[in-house]
C-alpha cells in the first residue's frame, strides 16, 4: 500500500487546475431572491464554504439578499434559527453543517434546502440515499470516500504502531460517522484507537491532556466541537511533542501538523451552482444527487511538524502542498 494516495493527490492537482480555468457566465433572469443561511459556528472552513456559495450565485448573475446566522456553537440555536428563516418566508436555505441542515429540514418540507460541510448525509438522516435527495433537500457533503483511509494509509506508512488518539462529541453525527470509518480502516494495521467524547468545547483541553501518555499521534476529524477548541489541542501537541492531524485544511493555519483535505470553497461553490439551478426552476431539489467533492489532496504544515517533533521526510515536499501557520 505505500504511496497509494500519492496517485490521488496528482489527479486532484489536475482537477484544481482546470476548475481554475472555468469561466462563468451570467444567467440572471432579472428577478431578486432571498435566501437564508444558517452555520453551526464561525470558523474558517464553514466560512470559506459560505463564501463560496455566495460566489457561486454572483457568477450566475442572480440578485439575492441574504439572511446569514449562526449558532454561535450551541446547537440548541439551530431550531430557532431555522424557524426564524421559515417565518420569513426565504426562498432557499443554505444550511453549511450538519446540525444546521437537520434543524433547517425539521422546520420546514416545502423551501428548498441546500446544505453543505455535512460530513454524512446518510447518517444525518438528511437523505436516505446519496443518489436519492429528499424532496427539499440536497447538496454537497464534505468527506471524500478516500479521506480517511489515505489518512490511515499515510500513518501506517510514516508512523507505524502509533496509537491514534481522537476527540470528538458524540452528539455530533456526522462525528460517529467518521469514528467508525476510522475504526474499520485500521483493522489489520499497526494502528490503534483512543478516543475521548465532549459535549462542549470547554472540555477539550481536558480531554487533549488526557490523552497524553496514551497516544503517539492525535488525529482531530471534522467535528465541530473539537474543532472550535482546537487551539487547546495544538497547545498540547506541542508542548507534548505530538504530531496532529486534522480533518481540514485550514486547521493546518491553527497548528495542525497534516490534512487530507478538501476545499471548502469550492464544496460551497458547488452547492452554490445548485442553489443557481433551483432558484431559477431549472431543477428541483429532488433532481439532484448529493454530490461527494471532486477534490482532495494532502496537506502538511512545516512549522507544525517543527513544533510537534516530527521527522521530516524529504518526499513530502513534492508530495504535499506546504502551508504555513497563523
Amino acid at each position: 500500500m505505500k504511496h497509494s494516495w500519492k496517485k490521488w493527490t496528482a489527479i486532484t492537482l489536475l482537477g484544481m487546475t482546470l476548475a481554475a480555468c472555468g469561466t462563468s457566465e451570467s444567467s440572471g433572469d432579472g428577478e431578486s431572491y432571498k435566501v437564508g443561511a444558517t452555520q453551526i459556528a464561525e470558523h474558517p472552513s464553514l466560512d470559506a464554504a459560505y463564501e463560496g456559495f455566495k460566489q457561486a450565485l454572483e457568477d450566475a448573475g442572480l440578485d439575492v439578499e441574504y439572511d446569514y446566522n449562526t449558532a454561535q456553537g450551541d446547537q440548541n440555536n439551530n431550531a430557532a434559527i431555522a424557524s426564524n428563516l421559515v417565518s420569513n418566508d426565504v426562498d432557499l436555505i443554505f444550511a453549511n453543517s450538519t446540525p444546521s441542515a437537520q434543524s433547517a429540514l425539521q422546520a420546514t418540507d416545502s423551501i428548498p434546502i441546500i446544505f453543505t460541510s455535512v460530513t454524512d448525509a446518510v447518517a444525518g438522516e438528511l437523505v436516505t440515499a446519496m443518489d436519492e435527495p429528499g424532496e427539499n433537500i440536497t447538496g454537497v457533503v464534505d468527506l471524500h470516500p478516500d479521506t480517511i483511509q489515505f489518512t490511515v494509509i499515510f500513518l501506517e506508512e510514516y508512523f507505524a504502531n502509533s496509537r491514534i488518539g481522537m476527540i470528538y462529541n458524540a452528539g455530533e453525527a456526522n462525528s460517529v460517522a467518521q469514528i467508525n470509518l476510522v475504526e474499520e480502516a485500521v483493522e489489520g494495521t499497526s494502528l490503534s484507537l483512543v478516543t475521548r467524547s465532549v459535549a462542549t468545547a470547554t472540555e477539550v483541553q481536558q480531554a487533549a491532556a488526557s490523552l497524553v501518555g496514551d497516544i503517539d499521534v492525535f488525529y482531530i476529524i471534522t467535528d465541530n466541537t473539537a474543532v472550535t477548541a482546537l487551539d487547546a489541542i495544538v497547545q498540547v501537541a506541542n508542548s507534548e511533542q505530538i504530531p496532529l492531524f486534522v480533518g481540514e485544511p485550514d486547521s493546518l493555519e491553527k497548528g495542525g501538523f497534516a490534512t487530507f483535505g478538501i476545499d471548502y470553497f469550492s464544496i460551497g461553490y458547488r452547492s452554490g451552482e445548485m442553489a443557481a439551478e433551483v432558484l431559477q426552476g431549472e431543477k428541483s431539489t429532488s433532481d439532484i444527487p448529493v454530490e461527494y467533492p471532486s477534490e482532495m489532496q494532502l496537506f502538511i504544515n512545516k512549522d507544525a511538524a517543527e513544533a510537534q517533533g516530527v521527522e521530516w521526510h524529504s518526499d513530502w515536499d513534492e508530495d504535499a502542498e506546504i502551508v504555513e501557520a497563523e
